[in-house]
């Protein structure tokens, strides 16, 4: 995921995308530790979406605040 989709979506998209980036999270940390995941680089992509998710939604809380 892309800075610009993330510009694109409402927060209540935002927070769907969150929900479901945790859930990937969860299931790609179990396989990890089964030894049942291929593709270990997608861990970190999960990981920095997230953190760009939350980075969004909490720059758009804070420009609300200020209004």
């Amino acid at each position: 995921m892309k800075a610009q989709d993330i510009v694109g979506k409402t927060p209540d998209q935002l927070k769907d995308d969150l929900i479901s980036l945790k859930k990937e999270q969860f299931n790609l940390r179990f396989r990890r530790a089964t030894g049942q995941l291929e593709n270990t680089a997608r861990v970190r992509q999960v990981r920095r979406d997230i953190a760009r998710i939350k980075s969004a939604l909490r720059q758009r809380e804070l420009a609300q605040a200020k209004v």
